[in-house]
């Protein structure tokens, strides 16, 4: 039902994971209007119904409505099953242990959220959806119930989160396969793939490798910061009105 891709480093690049973990994400998942769950997926018990009626009545235009509420920052109700923590207990736990578990709605923010296409049937209409999300904590759950419109319900019977929002899958290989063939992307290219990119000037590739700080770039932190060789010198973040080093890859 839920899909995902895992970023495994080795050697150096193990230094580049706390980065990408706090990096923007992209997700792909199917909301389906006219029937809620417990736990806002399809493993969940049905728990609420909308008319077929009001359901078949949904326009192309109210879909792009109600998807529009959802885009930019917005505050979001995490889904009750979830890893957080309500009274030192997952609120999963509790819902599954029978609770009624209501969560605090937190900001977020949406930077693109795009309908692929859209299925109906049986009282039911499956929405496709791609949406790339902030480093704040995003439920791709919560969308699917953040916006019900005349008088609908939904629920998410599958999602994936394909990559970071700045990468793709297409070097993701199924598990299944590690044994038979295991790529390692090279450093440097998977910084690229991952970040934002500044090429530096030999000049300010050494001043980096001095511990000193350049002029901010004014792009999204984490910054790649190549040499002109192309190798990775340092990954940077903007502060006021220098760019200092999150981390420094040593040179061979």
């Amino acid at each position: 039902m839920a899909t995902g891709v895992l970023v495994v480093g080795v050697n150096r690049a193990t230094r580049l994971l706390t980065h990408l973990v706090g990096a923007d994400k992209t997700y792909r998942a199917t909301v389906r209007l006219g029937q809620a769950t417990v736990t806002d997926d399809a493993e969940g018990e049905v728990t609420q119904t909308a008319d077929p009626a009001a359901v078949a009545a949904l326009t192309a235009a109210d879909v792009e409505q109600a998807l529009a509420t959802l885009r930019g920052p917005i505050e979001q109700v995490p889904s009750a099953v979830s890893a957080i923590k309500v009274d030192g207990q997952r609120a999963y736990a509790r819902v599954r242990s029978g609770e009624q578990v209501a969560l605090a709605a937190r900001p977020v923010t949406v930077h693109r959220l795009d309908l692929l296409g859209s299925r109906p049937g049986d009282g039911l209409l499956d929405l496709d959806v791609e949406c790339d999300v902030a480093r704040a904590p995003t439920s791709a759950r919560s969308p699917a119930t953040s916006a019900p419109h005349s008088g609908s319900v939904a629920t998410s019977p599958r999602c994936a989160a394909p990559a970071s929002a700045r990468t793709t899958s297409t070097a993701a290989a199924p598990s299944s396969r590690l044994g038979e063939s295991f790529t390692v992307l090279p450093l440097a290219e998977a910084a690229r793939a991952a970040f934002a990119v500044r090429e530096l000037t030999a000049d300010e590739a050494r001043t980096l490798r001095f511990g000193q700080r350049l002029s901010p770039s004014g792009l999204p932190a984490p910054v790649a910061a190549f040499d002109p060789d192309g190798t990775l010198v340092a990954l940077l973040e903007d502060r006021g009105d220098t760019a200092r080093s999150l981390l420094v890859v040593p040179t061979d």
